[in-house]
């Protein structure tokens, strides 16, 4: 049996399509998909603040999805901003690879737009953040997924609103 992987990709949009095919007042995700676990964050309808939301265990892709378009239907969602772990010099390694690859099995299951958002330093940045507001070492740990989601999603809504 041969394995087709011509997958149809139509909704990833690069960031500037993005920005034009997402409505003023709309909501939208942010997504830090890691090994072990997925980080999810939410903006409000005038993109303005990106706030955490939850993190899912990556434990199998279906459940995955179904937390997603649970999420997407309760939040009236319009678009989904999956991080892309470009390495500092800018080249594509093999985490970027993996978020490629989740955007796509995404898009074959959910028809909204998703762009790509270059992640750069959002795992530190979210730390770093955290760490000004003198929250202890476990929790910030243990919400660094959802908080880096929320790095990502504050960098695309204040691209989007400029």
């Amino acid at each position: 049996m041969k394995l087709a992987f011509n997958m149809k990709t139509n909704n990833i949009l690069s960031n500037k399509d993005f920005k034009t095919n997402i409505s003023k007042n709309s909501r939208l995700i942010g997504i830090d998909p890691g090994a072990k676990n997925v980080g999810i964050a939410i903006c409000d309808e005038k993109k303005i603040v990106a706030t955490p939301l939850k993190i899912i265990k990556k434990s199998n892709f279906q459940f995955l999805i179904k937390e997603l378009s649970e999420i997407i239907n309760e939040n009236n969602i319009k678009g989904v901003v999956v991080g892309n772990p470009i390495n500092m010099d800018g080249s594509l390694g093999q985490s970027s690879q993996s978020a490629l690859d989740f955007a796509k099995n995404l898009s074959l299951n959910v028809t909204i737009p998703i762009t790509m958002w270059d992640e750069r330093l959002s795992s530190s940045g979210s730390f770093n953040l955290v760490k000004k507001l003198n929250v202890n070492v476990t929790n910030k740990i243990k919400n660094l997924d959802k908080n880096a989601a929320t790095f990502i999603l504050q960098g695309a809504i204040d691209y989007m609103n400029n």
